[in-house]
């Protein structure tokens, strides 16, 4: 009887501590969490859990769930930002492609013929241009002294010869807006044909030149008078306009180098060609006798 009741008080007290986890009312799992779903684009786990309102039943079990699903958001941040990584290249947005450079040596670039100059330009991947126009005004003044200034028909017959010799030559012709009338050019111009010799070349020649001759006082003209103006490529005679200077800078070498750069291989859009050109000299020059400065500059 004794053994009888021994095995019924066994069997009570098993029974009170292992029933509660076999049956669905369990103190940790449903008492203390709550699940919910939540959507793919707020970029948070699938399942989050959250403490209950009594956050006293909120036991180690629940912690460890927690730093688990925690654990899982981190990494589903982590594949987010490395997913990102492999599809957008950062590193490399700046370097788009550029084109090859065209190299040429300048000591060889003014004798290439238009041929080597396309070879030059196929090699890094461009090609010859076509096309060119001239541009350009110029306000027609004069000196007062009978010597006229330069003219709109001057300069865009020069820049129109200027920009066919470049294409024809493979070079880039430069924009019609960029050829500029020149005034100090045009002083100086002024000071070369205000000479009054009876030789139109007596005073002709770059800044510091001398007159050749001296005048009836025994004088030179460029010791009597200062030279004032700015200096350029030179360039003149009778019967040219501003064609045939043109054609003449590009036929003598130093002034091809100076004024075409052969060997630029840059853009043109900032490149500005400045130009001047008078008609006549005293004391009696025919206005067919021309005088022509031009350079090369940026804008």
């Amino acid at each position: 009887m004794k053994r009888f009741a021994l095995f019924t008080t066994i069997l009570t007290a098993v029974l009170v501590l292992v029933l509660p986890f076999i049956g669905g009312g369990g103190p940790a799992l449903q008492g203390s969490l709550t699940s919910a779903a939540t959507a793919d684009e707020t970029g948070l786990p699938i399942f989050a859990t959250t403490p209950s309102s009594n956050s006293s039943s909120f036991s180690a079990t629940d912690a460890g769930l927690a730093a688990v699903h925690q654990s899982d958001a981190e990494t589903a941040a982590a594949s987010a930002a490395a997913t990102s990584a492999t599809t957008t290249d950062t590193e490399h947005l700046a370097q788009k492609p550029v084109p090859v450079p065209v190299v040429l040596d300048p000591t060889t670039a003014a004798n290439l013929t238009p041929s080597q100059r396309a070879a030059a330009r196929a090699a890094a991947g461009q090609s010859c241009p076509s096309g060119a126009g001239g541009g350009g005004s110029a306000p027609g003044g004069s000196d007062g002294k009978g010597v006229s200034g330069t003219t709109s028909s001057d300069i865009q017959s020069f820049s129109a010869q200027f920009n066919a010799i470049r294409v024809a030559n493979c070079l880039d012709p430069i924009p019609s807006s960029n050829f500029r009338y020149d005034s100090c050019m045009e002083q100086r111009l002024y000071w070369m044909a205000e000479d009054p010799s009876e030789d139109p070349g007596n005073t002709w020649g770059h800044a510091g030149v001398q007159s050749l001759a001296p005048g009836p006082d025994g004088q030179l003209y460029s010791s009597e008078v200062p030279e004032f103006g700015c200096d350029g490529n030179l360039a003149g005679g009778s019967g040219n306009d501003g064609a045939t200077v043109a054609q003449k800078w590009w036929d003598s070498l130093p002034h091809r180098l100076a004024l075409y750069k052969p060997s630029y291989t840059g853009s043109t859009a900032g490149v500005c060609i400045y130009f001047a050109m008078t008609h006549g000299g005293v004391p009696d020059e025919p206005s067919s006798f021309t005088r022509a400065a031009a350079r090369w500059a940026s804008c």
